[in-house]
């Protein structure tokens, strides 16, 4: 077996001077032909499957708003409902400016709830609030015109239905109180659901609509009638297709996707949280300021959620554990109520939260980038070391499963961390981010030098350092991604482009050329937040890099074999499947010309034609969104090898499968 598939070096080291030959999007001034070497008999260490993971993060609208389902914004009310500013919310409403990026996103700045009636009668009850730190008071004065409040802004669709229930309390001179889902002006768009002298004891009322109407501004509102007071302790209003409280379509795409791994909660927000905030009734939860970033943590998705997340898009927990805010007690109370047998001080709690029996998670990210000034918690790296070390001991004796994943950053911290905690890891982290660079062929190269120079790093780690004698600590590229341009789908949500599909693809390649050292790697973030799917209130679909991702997921190899190639803007990767009945093959051309490669085999006789796929484009700035899902997209093709020579589209990813049939069973072409 080879260490490091490292035969890859003319596209590595040719991309510069190619460029300085093309135009700004790397276009060919001559004929674009060459050829590639693939020696099938010369193998590298298997690809790891969890090379296609991903990373969610309490953030922007990668959860809320992307993945869990609730439309309605502080449904248990971190805001006051005062009516002195108009509320806006994390899908449509004010858009202010992003320090770093300068582009807009929409964040809450108050109440997303409005005010039925005069602003008086609406108080903030802080004795023995419902959840958090207050709710609302609605005071009748026993008018016919109806008091409560409201929250616009809602999508709904046409014949679409929708479900979900309000816990309130009232006083004996309440009449009723009416629950209507709104999609247009006056009384005729609207259903009402009714609630009848509601009694003196905080209850659910749960209720039923079907949307009459198409519009970006439904509200659902609440009308109370009568004399005395209603309390309102939440609210929650869903699709009625909705999984366990998942978005159906959002669901279907990470179905589609299927990713072994998923690691949560963060990411920057793991730093600040309180894993104990998201467990017991939903309802009751805390709602928190999000500690790392703008808006709102509303605790509705917490350690319950995931784990059955993970369990409808069968993938296994990566669980992210606070050593930044929190100590090494929280981790392991946190690590024992996940995994502890339920006669267990955390196991009996998980118990009474409704989960008897023990999840099955065995990874645990110990911390995050823990070496950042911008990190809550964030203390000296010698001090760090120890902190780290104590975590994973006391995770080790809470579970002796568990494989720890340390905070790495190259350089003098990974260094440190390898030297000092080497045996309290499995693995060790590394981010990887991207920004744009005009020249389609430098901006794909960026990814491939990255990440061939972390490897490089950490190969050389391994050779100079004695604490790493008789160990095989391998690389968790747990956060990798392009991150540039402007947000357009909540904080951080930014738009991908072709160009962005050609570098994810190239920068696969360049982890099954070190598959040696790339055991896992978590494309961040999956939905909205510099994510690969992206939503609105009413759909989703996905980008150009979602394609890439589920392609090579379902399609590529795990035994990478040995490629050797001298074309300019070309990178080419090769791998076996498992049963090395099929050769996978991929090319990404990140030129605007097509390229007419001679393949030289060792090992398999070529048949005249493969079948495949492209993701192809002719503008590598075409993009998806929500009008046109499907201008940058797998398609199916069947490409000819006639003569051992391939042709490549221009700015394009192919992915072919090679099948060992009869008549390509001879050595060589």
């Amino acid at each position: 077996m080879m260490k490091g598939l490292l035969v890859k070096s003319a596209f590595l080291g040719l991309a510069l001077a190619a460029a300085q030959t093309g135009d700004a999007n790397g276009a060919e001034k001559s004929s674009a032909s060459g050829s590639v070497s693939i020696d099938v008999t010369k193998t590298g260490e298997p690809i790891s499957q969890y090379v296609y993971g991903q990373f969610i993060e309490h953030l922007g609208r990668c959860i809320y708003g992307g993945i869990w389902a609730e439309m309605l914004e502080d449904r248990k009310f971190y805001f006051p409902v005062d009516g002195k500013q108009s509320g806006w919310s994390m899908h449509s409403g004010k858009k202010v400016s992003w320090e770093g990026e300068g582009a807009p996103y929409e964040i809450i700045v108050a109440s997303p709830w409005q005010i039925l009636g005069p602003a008086t009668a609406v108080a903030m009850n802080t004795v023995e609030p419902f959840a958090g730190s207050h709710d609302p008071v609605i005071t009748l004065d026993g008018s016919e015109a109806p008091r409560g409040i409201y929250q616009p802004r809602l999508g709904l669709q046409l014949g679409r239905q929708y479900t979900g229930y309000v816990i309130l309390k009232a006083s004996s001179g309440v009449r009723r109180v009416e629950v209507a889902l709104q999609w247009g002006e006056g009384g005729k768009d609207e259903q009402a659901a009714k609630i009848e002298s509601p009694a003196d004891a905080f209850a659910k009322h749960a209720f039923s609509f079907t949307s009459g109407g198409n519009t970006n501004d439904g509200r659902l509102a609440i009308r109370c009638y009568g004399e005395g007071k209603v309390r309102i302790g939440s609210v929650s209003l869903m699709p009625a297709d909705n999984v366990e409280g998942f978005r159906k379509d959002t669901l279907a795409l990470l179905r589609e996707l299927d990713s072994p791994i998923y690691r949560w909660p963060g990411g920057n927000f793991v730093s600040g949280y309180d894993w104990r905030d998201g467990v017991g009734d939903r309802d009751r939860r805390p709602p928190r300021k999000n500690p790392a970033w703008t808006g709102l943590e509303h605790n509705d998705v917490g350690i319950h959620e995931y784990m059955r997340f993970c369990e409808l898009v069968e993938a296994e927990p990566f669980i992210a554990l606070n050593t930044g805010l929190g100590d090494a007690a929280s981790a392991a109370a946190e690590v024992e109520y996940i995994t502890g047998p339920a006669d267990s001080a955390e196991g009996a709690r998980r118990a009474a939260n409704g989960r008897k029996e023990p999840w099955r998670a065995i990874w645990w990210a110990v911390g995050n980038e823990m070496y950042g000034n911008w990190q809550l918690g964030h203390m000296p790296l010698e001090q760090y070391v120890q902190k780290h070390n104590e975590v994973v001991e006391k995770i080790r004796a809470a579970s002796p499963q568990a494989k720890c994943i340390a905070v790495g950053n190259a350089g003098p911290w990974s260094k440190a961390m390898l030297e000092n905690c080497s045996g309290h890891m499995e693995l060790i982290s590394e981010h990887l981010y991207w920004q744009r660079k005009e020249n389609v062929r430098e901006h794909v190269q960026v990814a491939v030098d990255q990440i061939q120079r972390l490897a490089d790093t950490h190969r050389g780690y391994r050779q100079t350092l004695s604490a790493l004698n008789g160990k095989d600590i391998r690389i968790s590229l747990d956060e990798w991604n392009y991150w540039y341009g402007p947000n357009l789908y909540g904080e951080i949500g930014v738009r991908y482009f072709m160009r962005d599909a050609l570098g994810i693809a190239a920068g696969f390649h360049a982890m099954f050329r070190n598959s040696d050292l790339y055991f896992m790697a978590n494309y961040a973030q999956t939905v909205n937040v510099i994510g690969a799917i992206k939503t609105t209130k009413t759909g989703a679909f996905l980008e150009t890099t979602g394609h890439v991702l589920k392609l090579y997921r379902h399609n590529f190899g795990t035994i990478p074999v040995a490629v050797g190639e001298n074309v300019k803007g070309l990178d080419v990767a090769a791998a076996w499947t498992q049963d090395r009945k099929i050769l996978t093959l991929s090319a990404v051309n990140t030129t605007r010309e097509k390229i007419e490669l001679d393949l030289n085999v060792t090992g398999l006789a070529l048949p005249e034609k493969a079948d495949g796929w492209t993701i192809q484009h002719d503008d590598p700035d075409a993009f998806n969104d929500e009008n046109n899902p499907d201008t940058v997209t797998a398609k199916e093709t069947t490409a000819s090898l006639e003569g051992g020579r391939l042709t490549l589209k221009p700015y394009s990813v192919t992915l072919l499968r090679i099948p060992v049939g009869a008549d390509t069973q001879t050595q060589g072409r």
